[in-house]
């Protein structure tokens, strides 16, 4: 979410995008009540932790490997990682609160333990995330702002990439799934800048998915209307 520049020290931001849609549901309000809390990872608004003090990920997963989903929509793909890899601890960023909502339903479902989740802005959490402490980062399907003189506003920009390389370790996987053709020529143009290398050796490479993928709603909603989903691996240099 946005934090207020009325306080010395916050970082004042824009957000761009809504915080919610449609009246939530009863059971979608009891996750949120009941669960929201015990997922968090921790003081990361400025508002609770005012000193800006870097999250303890060694305590928080116990060693594991960390990865960050930013974005994650509906949960689908966070769950889905959570419960393939239960060796490694995810978090997962999404500041639009229906969709965190529907991950607090999967994640009763599915059983996973290996989660953390915030409800806000990305760019929050990268403040407190400590240098190279990432293994892997996801960005699944972000908003395509496809008028250009929005173009800043995706998360393909160095605002957002210069903060992220410098919370992933070298050599750490940078994945990025997206069905708009121009969000893919920003991604290859801008990526590589933030100091990372694209892996792709042939076509196969974009077209098909990671092993590991699980198609999301955005994604069959993608394919539905004909469009061409891309699958983009970066590695930090």
């Amino acid at each position: 979410m946005t934090s207020s520049n009325k306080h010395p020290g916050a970082p004042w931001r824009n957000f761009y995008g809504r915080v919610k849609g449609k009246t939530l549901r009863p059971s979608q309000e009891t996750y949120l009540e009941e669960d929201l809390a015990k997922l968090s990872p921790g003081a990361v608004d400025w508002e609770v932790n005012p000193e800006r003090e870097n999250l303890d990920l060694e305590a928080m997963f116990g060693g594991k490997p960390v990865w960050l989903e930013i974005g994650f929509g509906g949960g689908e793909h966070l769950v889905h990682q959570a419960a393939t890899h239960p060796h490694v601890g995810i978090i997962g960023c999404e500041p639009y609160i229906n969709g965190v909502a529907m991950l607090l339903g999967k994640i009763r479902e599915a059983g996973v333990e290996n989660l953390k989740v915030y409800p806000g802005d990305a760019r929050n959490m990268f403040d407190v995330l400590p240098d190279e402490s990432l293994d892997k980062a996801f960005l699944n399907y972000p908003d395509p702002w496809p008028k250009t003189r929005h173009h800043r506003r995706r998360f393909v920009t160095q605002e957002h990439l210069e903060p992220l390389a410098r919370a992933l370790k070298p050599g750490a996987e940078f994945r990025v799934a997206t069905d708009i053709p121009d969000y893919v020529r920003q991604t290859l143009q801008e990526v590589p800048k933030a100091g990372f290398e694209w892996l792709a050796e042939g076509p196969g490479d974009w077209r098909e998915p990671w092993d590991d993928w699980i198609s999301t709603r955005y994604e069959q909603k993608a394919l539905r209307e004909g469009r061409t989903p891309h699958y983009l691996t970066f590695r930090k240099r």
